[in-house]
């Protein structure tokens, strides 16, 4: 209740404190409930409702949120003008809390256009539908929603950890994870809707619907565009591995790549998300969409890791900041990576495409300019379906980004964004590389 109700981002030590007490209560309850799921459950949805009348107090994202559902119940294209834009125009009719809308998303997020799919547009429309006009109301509309989805993702994780042959009660790893219910439910990040869309694809992928899943894939690419970097690791997941004889070589590989199935997985998501971006498509929209997306890549940073790095050898020898040089690079080195792992990986069953997924987004995360709290949500979620536990490491100590608020300037300390990854990547290297290394070592000897 404190943390929901009492607690502004700016006060650093009862932030980092009750955070630090949520995830060792978390942990108890998940050790000491003898893993009991109904018992679990119960917590995970009480734990959640706890949050459903607060304002978040981590993130003001939500006034942006809102105001585009606003902007479409009052029948205008949120894609085509900026806040400022239309604050210049003047007070909407029927335009609840326009100007409290306004005042509250900040300067940075009203001098751009929105970059939110069309899925989760719908979602911002369908939350200001929640009775009452108040800015609270539709807060309340927004947490159902994401409520939901998190019970949508317990679902249908739980059914695929029993297909993988994994303890179901691993879900509650991400389901009671503090940072989850935190981030996700308290501040409303729609992160929640999108690992929802991606969790039930992956359910479905595993028990052959592979064409609902990839449909329930693009709805995941529609809220959050991040499952679009995932697409190339499907590349090598329909492939036969049976041996075509009497065939030529190149027509035996054509065959092994089952190429009907996978060109149809990928028409199927491209088609859907055609259609739901349909009603708000012009050239206009287009090149507004392309631009703010690209603003990611080139103008912000915040809590990125392997990025400040290179920026400061860029100070060093140029003495000033080269982000936009930068930043065109290391989507290139993203990129590269991706397709390594698409084409060079084996990805014959859904544990090891799960496993490249979690790797591929990682890798993406150490190369951004931007990493805020909510992006490894994807990780936690992806990581219950493997061995590898760095990311509800890292669900802990990204709280630590937020120090950045203690002052007035909203400046980073590089010593704490320091401390957190180098706490991240030794638990990385040690359990991607150094792990796997010295059990293969200790097998040899004996």
């Amino acid at each position: 209740m404190s943390f929901a109700y009492d607690l502004v981002r700016s006060d650093t030590t009862k932030l980092l404190l009750l955070y630090v007490a949520l995830f060792v209560f978390a942990f108890q309850i998940i050790k000491k409930s003898g893993f009991n799921f109904s018992l679990l459950v119960i917590f995970s949805v009480a734990f959640r409702l706890l949050f459903l009348f607060a304002t978040p107090n981590l993130s003001q994202d939500f006034y942006r949120f809102i105001w585009d559902g606003q902007m479409l119940l009052s029948g205008f294209n949120p894609y085509l003008t900026t806040p400022n834009f239309q604050m210049e125009l003047g007070v909407i009719t029927g335009f609840h809390n326009q100007v409290e809308l306004y005042n509250g998303m900040g300067s940075l997020s009203a001098s751009h256009f929105t970059n939110y799919p069309p899925i989760n547009q719908l979602c911002f429309l369908f939350a200001n539908l929640f009775p009452g006009k108040s800015i609270l109301s539709s807060v309340i509309g927004l947490r159902l929603i994401i409520i939901a989805a998190d019970i949508g993702t317990l679902y249908f994780g739980k059914k695929l950890l029993e297909r993988l042959k994994l303890p179901s009660s691993k879900i509650f790893w991400y389901i009671l994870n503090p940072f989850i219910i935190i981030e996700l439910t308290g501040n409303l990040h729609f992160e929640g809707v999108m690992i929802f869309f991606l969790v039930w694809s992956l359910y479905l992928l595993h028990v052959g619907k592979w064409k609902w899943a990839a449909f329930v894939l693009a709805c995941s690419i529609s809220v959050k565009l991040i499952p679009l970097m995932l697409l190339p690791l499907f590349f090598n997941f329909f492939k036969s591995h049976k041996n075509e004889e009497n065939t030529t070589s190149v027509l035996n590989l054509l065959k092994r790549l089952n190429l009907p199935k996978l060109i149809t997985f990928y028409a199927i998501i491209g088609t859907t998300i055609l259609l739901l971006f349909l009603p708000f498509f012009s050239m206009e929209f287009v090149d507004n969409y392309s631009k703010t997306v690209g603003l990611w890549f080139g103008n912000f940073e915040f809590n990125a890791s392997i990025y400040y790095l290179i920026r400061e050898i860029g100070f060093a020898i140029t003495g000033y900041n080269e982000i936009a040089i930068i930043g065109k690079i290391l989507p290139i080195i993203s990129v590269l990576i991706i397709l390594s792992f698409a084409f060079f990986k084996e990805h014959n069953n859904l544990t090891r495409l799960i496993t490249s997924m979690l790797l591929v987004l990682t890798f993406y995360l150490f190369l951004s300019t931007t990493v805020h709290p909510w992006y490894i949500a994807t990780l936690v979620i992806l990581s219950v379906f493997t061995n590898y536990k760095f990311p509800i490491v890292w669900s802990l100590v990204v709280v630590l980004s937020y120090l950045a608020y203690s002052n007035s300037t909203n400046s980073e300390n590089l010593y704490i964004i320091g401390l957190e990854y180098g706490i991240v990547f030794s638990i990385f290297i040690w359990e991607v590389a150094l792990k796997k290394r010295l059990l293969v070592s200790q097998q040899s000897i004996s």
